[in-house]
């Protein structure tokens, strides 16, 4: 579905509504819903639309997902989302999980962004150059 300028544009400026401290606020986001479905300005479906869009895309910049070949200390869980909080910003959600396939290190992924050091990745890369 194309989607119009117009409504990009709405929904560009409805996101800017809903954002607190530069974080988009969930409560916000359902008023902000609630009076377009209400008015029912030209165009509100593709405004909605594409409002849904962007708050997705904001929230996966606003979540981490580290999987690591053995269950992280503490410690260094907390120097992982030091480290993220300075590149990313503050207010990001970060899973751990444990994955035993990738034999040793570590794979974030936060929004789009991949960040792989893991053993799996290393040997994959060389199984590639030979």
């Amino acid at each position: 579905m194309k989607t119009s300028k117009q409504a990009r544009t709405g929904a560009r400026q409805l996101l800017q509504s809903c954002r607190v401290n530069g974080l988009v606020e969930e409560a916000k986001v359902q008023r902000a819903v609630q009076t377009v479905i209400a008015h029912k300005p030209r165009g509100y479906v593709g405004i909605l639309s594409q409002f849904r869009r962007l708050v997705k895309l904001d929230l996966d910049r606003r979540s981490a997902r580290v999987e690591s070949a053995v269950p992280l200390s503490a410690t260094l869980q907390s120097q992982v989302a030091a480290s993220l909080a300075r590149r990313y910003g503050p207010g990001l959600n970060i899973a751990y999980s444990q994955n035993a396939a990738l034999l040793g290190g570590m794979r974030i992924k936060v929004g789009s962004d991949v960040y792989d050091a893991s053993v799996q990745a290393r040997l994959k890369a060389l199984a590639e150059s030979l």
